[in-house]
């Protein structure tokens, strides 16, 4: 077997590691709200639309690099990812006007982040077929490990030095991460699946043979990715998605300054971001486990309304423990969720339409992140409360729960064992 079988969790560690440096980077821009508006005299409001146009880059560019990682590979795509995200965030530390950090953090950070979500959970997928929920999961998991090392580390370093020097150890702390970690992708083969075909009971050279279907044939796709923008099937999988985003976005993006507003100390205020970051990890990881059982539309369904259900309970939380709670819980709900899109996607379209289908609903699901951190400074600058933002977030969180349930049951794909010639 040409393939190393322990290669795939060298290539799960990396892209781990990844997801954890930049997505934690991301949710770092609420760490840096309040300083950044104390220091420049910006309002909530423009800094919060640095992290919709953040979003909105990112989903533009996820589509993008689902593209391009299907035709050159994956990991031309996250080098040229990281020289973005390492360049926007050294950038940061020298803006002297808002409209810098718009390019800096908004345009560069958010296409370097862009070429890292889609290609990485698409290849993972790839070398995992036995256990697609499983490595869907872990590298989703990255998202929860950067949040939660990357949040009190940045509070840390404003609070020992300032925002600028934060951006400027951050922006190198992603070249030096970032870089190695990409150098140790690889394709699993040149068909684009893994060698461990253990769910399937073939070899690739049999499914060769067989002419297996590359994508599910009597899927809502048709097996043309295209076909995401053309059936109510695609289109419920990216307005559930929109909605569960729109829905967490903005309480976790001003989780740190809705507790600060609180009275809570500006260290313990950041350690709750740290804290859903810990516990999302479970959510996520555990949510695979569970999907690779029971189905991703159950499961998905469960997380959803736990995560609408939580959101509600800020609305009465004002105390730093009670707080500690619910980001815990909150962690779990949010982080549930968000592997199950990938899973639900590649029912529907297969791997080799997977990387452009995932951009597509990814860009959509990016625009819900990012309408969520501007509504929240909007709204808090127009009302001086979060409250109205906790409640939004609560209806279109359970708007997500009732589309959820309008989501078909994922295809089957048909594998068909090759035909044994007489006698063998």
């Amino acid at each position: 077997m040409s393939e190393r079988p322990f290669h795939r969790f060298i290539v799960l560690g990396a892209a781990f590691v990844i997801i954890s440096m930049s997505i934690g980077t991301l949710f770092t821009l609420g760490v840096f709200l309040t300083p950044i508006e104390d220091s420049m005299g910006w309002s909530r409001s423009a800094i919060g639309a640095i992290g919709l146009f953040n979003w909105i880059v990112m989903g533009a560019g996820g589509l993008v690099a689902g593209y391009l990682s299907d035709r050159l590979g994956t990991r031309p795509v996250v080098l040229t990812g990281a020289v973005l995200l390492a360049l926007g965030l050294v950038l940061s530390s020298h803006v002297q006007e808002i409209w810098q950090l718009y390019v800096t953090f908004g345009l560069l950070v958010g296409a370097g982040v862009s070429t890292f979500y889609v290609p990485l959970t698409v290849l993972a997928v790839k070398w995992f077929d036995d256990r697609r929920g499983m490595a869907a999961s872990v590298v989703s998991a990255g998202n929860g490990l950067g949040l939660l090392a990357l949040a009190p580390l940045t509070r840390w370093l404003i609070s020992e030095f300032d925002w600028r020097v934060a951006f400027l150890v951050l922006g190198n702390l992603a070249l030096v991460l970032v870089v190695p970690c990409a150098l140790l992708l690889r394709e699993p083969g040149a068909d684009g699946r893994s060698t461990d075909t253990r769910s399937s009971g073939l070899s690739l050279e049999g499914l060769s043979s067989a002419g297996a279907q590359k994508w599910p044939p009597h899927s809502p796709s048709g097996g043309r990715p295209s076909a995401v923008w053309t059936t109510w099937a695609s289109w419920a999988i990216a307005v559930t998605h929109f909605c569960c985003c729109a829905a967490h976005s903005g309480p976790l993006f001003h989780l740190v300054s809705h507790a600060m507003d609180q009275g809570v100390p500006k260290m313990a205020a950041a350690s709750l971001l740290g804290a859903s970051g810990l516990t999302s990890i479970l959510g996520r990881v555990g949510t695979g486990i569970v999907a690779d059982r029971v189905g991703s539309k159950r499961t998905l369904l469960v997380a959803l309304g736990l995560q609408a259900l939580v959101i509600f309970l800020y609305l009465f939380a004002s105390r730093t423990g009670t707080l500690y709670v619910l980001s815990l819980a909150f962690g779990v709900a949010y982080g549930a969720a968000m592997p199950l899109y990938a899973l639900v996607i590649r029912d529907s379209f297969g791997e080799r339409g997977m990387g452009t289908a995932y951009g597509a609903v990814f860009f959509i699901s990016s625009i819900g992140m990012g309408l969520g951190s501007y509504a929240g400074g909007a709204i808090h600058d127009a009302l001086g409360t979060y409250y109205w933002l906790f409640l939004g977030s609560f209806a279109i969180g359970s708007m997500a729960v009732v589309l959820g349930l309008t989501l078909r049951p994922p295809a089957t794909v048909a594998l068909t064992r090759p035909s044994l010639a007489p006698g063998s």
